[in-house]
């Protein structure tokens, strides 16, 4: 068979497959550039809202995406924990419908479950990836094809950027050489030969995804490789934070990083022009939660945790360019947008919504009145519990001007126990051994400066240890208008009751349409494998073996 008889017959089995798709010349590549850690943290937002934090960190490449694209101002993660973030994000699902997926420490993908990656393989795409996509978890980056998918032999030393750069007494230097690690990882992706088997000049899907905004970075590294100043953060804190110099260094040393991903993307740019991709190319700049190590950030429903970057480029389909959306956006609705995109049909199991009608709208602000919410939630992460090492299971509803949030066991501890189960006591560990080892006390909230600060400080500051890793009632809601760090309750308010059952009921509603088993019978998520004894993501009792939601996948009409 020739070469022009074999793509023939590729392309009629591919349409019979997947049903009407455009040419292999005419489908977009699409490009991931992936975040650990990044909350809504660039210029291009402290454009829109100067005088906050924004003011304070420089993201060139990132804005240059959402000039020549779509700014989002809405966007939120399914789940503010990486794993099962990435999960629904690469399934198009609520991170609650993704079996032993659905948690952090102790996750099993089950490849029964479609991801937009696979699909696109199937349909003639190459993928890739480099750096970090799915994992902790086994297989490691098991929806984006695995290990036979990974494109990082030269070094993966961008992950510990500060670390990196640091250690080298000339900084500049140390910097260049983590950024030439990126452009020969992306260039090895890029220039591969394709499958024997497929055509050479077939479209690509690659992950982009550094680590180095996740813990731990360098104190300092923020001011002496960026520039950045902590004392310029001073009056700009949350109020849930204290206003002190090492806090500040914390989040200026923290911005650093996004620069230093920010930096890293220009590499990705610059390599996509270079083999004339640039513009055939969906590219996506976002993160996969809030700021790690930092009060009400990482493993937490309010928008600290939630709320993440969103830039979407792609000139062949965004037209009206340079525009800032206030739709909501739940970063599942990705895998759907590319799918459709591809001109592949997506499975029944993918249901969030694909934003290919707002990307080829020419408007800007609210473009589609159907997104006026996103839900949000958190299972297991991995805080190593003393009584049973129980998830801490929380949903909410985000609106326009509400944040409903249900704390489904408000006896646990939403941070994970420390000694004597949060109690202030003389077995409290000591600020270095904070700030240094995770897993010491209160795992969820990871080991930080801030953190340390925090714990150790908590009879002089009870109020600010309350806010990092206490107790929560079984509802909270908030005016993020008027209160925009919900520091405020309003749920057990008299005046606030009508707005709290409607919020309720329209959350509920969507928890059993889509089958989350944590309104069930069986709530699969208190049983093993997905609690039980671990340490440091091994279990010692359990199985690996995958595990079934019940209901099936497919979601209940409305």
């Amino acid at each position: 068979m020739n070469q022009a008889h074999y793509l023939a017959t590729l392309l009629l089995a591919f349409i019979c497959t997947f049903g009407q798709v455009s040419s292999a010349g005419e489908r977009p590549h699409i490009v991931m550039a992936f975040a650990d850690d990044w909350g809504q943290y660039a210029s291009a937002y402290g454009k829109l809202d100067p005088g906050g934090l924004n003011d304070h960190v420089s993201t060139p490449n990132f804005d240059s995406v959402a000039d020549e694209g779509i700014l989002f101002t809405r966007a939120f993660v399914s789940a503010p924990s990486c794993t099962p973030c990435r999960s629904s994000l690469l399934s198009g699902q609520h991170f609650w419908r993704c079996g032993r997926a659905s948690i952090l420490q102790g996750a099993i993908w089950d490849m029964s479950i479609p991801t937009y990656p696979l699909l696109l393989e199937s349909a003639g795409y190459r993928i890739g990836h480099t750096y970090k996509v799915w994992s902790p978890g086994s297989p490691i980056n098991a929806p984006h094809g695995g290990a036979e998918r990974a494109f990082n032999r030269h070094g993966t030393r961008f992950n510990g950027f500060s670390q990196s750069a640091m250690s080298n007494p000339d900084r500049e230097a140390g910097k260049a050489a983590l950024l030439d690690e990126v452009r020969k990882n992306v260039r090895s992706f890029l220039d591969a030969d394709s499958d024997a088997e497929l055509d050479g000049n077939a479209p690509f899907c690659y992950w982009f995804g550094p680590t180095n905004c996740h813990r731990k970075w360098i104190a300092g590294s923020g001011k002496e490789l960026w520039g950045i100043d902590p004392d310029d953060l001073k009056g700009k804190l949350p109020p849930f934070l204290p206003d002190v110099h090492v806090v500040r260094e914390d989040f200026a040393d923290y911005l650093g990083e996004v620069q230093a991903f920010d930096a890293a993307l220009g590499v990705v740019i610059d390599e996509l022009k270079r083999v004339d991709a640039y513009d055939n190319t969906i590219l996506v700049v976002s993160g996969d939660h809030g700021i790690p190590g930092i009060t009400r950030g990482k493993c937490n429903l309010y928008d600290f945790g939630t709320q993440v970057p969103l830039a979407i480029r792609w000139p062949q389909r965004v037209k009206a360019t340079g525009r800032v959306v206030d739709d909501f956006v739940s970063l599942p609705d990705l895998a759907p947008t590319f799918l459709e995109a591809a001109g592949v049909e997506k499975p029944p199991s993918m249901i969030a919504k694909s934003l290919l009608p707002v990307l080829e709208s020419e408007k800007a602000g609210q473009v589609d009145s159907s997104r006026d919410a996103v839900f949000t939630g958190r299972e297991r992460h991995v805080a190593l519990a003393r009584r049973g090492n129980k998830p801490y299971p929380q949903r909410a509803i985000r609106t326009d001007r509400y944040l409903y949030i249900i704390n489904f066991e408000p006896d646990r501890w939403p941070m994970g126990t420390g000694p004597g189960y949060g109690a202030a006591d003389a077995d409290m560990p000591s600020y270095e051994l904070l700030r240094d080892d995770t897993f010491v006390a209160f795992g969820d909230l990871d080991a930080s400066p801030t953190k340390a600060w925090v714990v150790t400080r908590r009879d002089d500051n009870p109020d600010l240890f309350q806010f990092a890793v206490g107790r929560r009632p079984r509802h909270e809601l908030y005016d993020v208008r008027e209160d925009p760090h919900c520091m405020k309750n309003l749920a057990d308010a008299p005046a606030s009751a009508e707005v709290r059952q409607r919020l309720h009921d329209r959350l509920m509603d969507e928890l059993h349409r889509t089958g989350d088993p944590r309104v069930s019978d069986q709530i699969i998520f208190e049983e093993l494998p997905f609690t039980g004894d671990w340490k440091r993501g091994k279990p010692k009792r359990g199985n690996n073996k995958p595990v079934k939601i019940q209901p099936a996948l497919t979601p209940k009409p409305r």
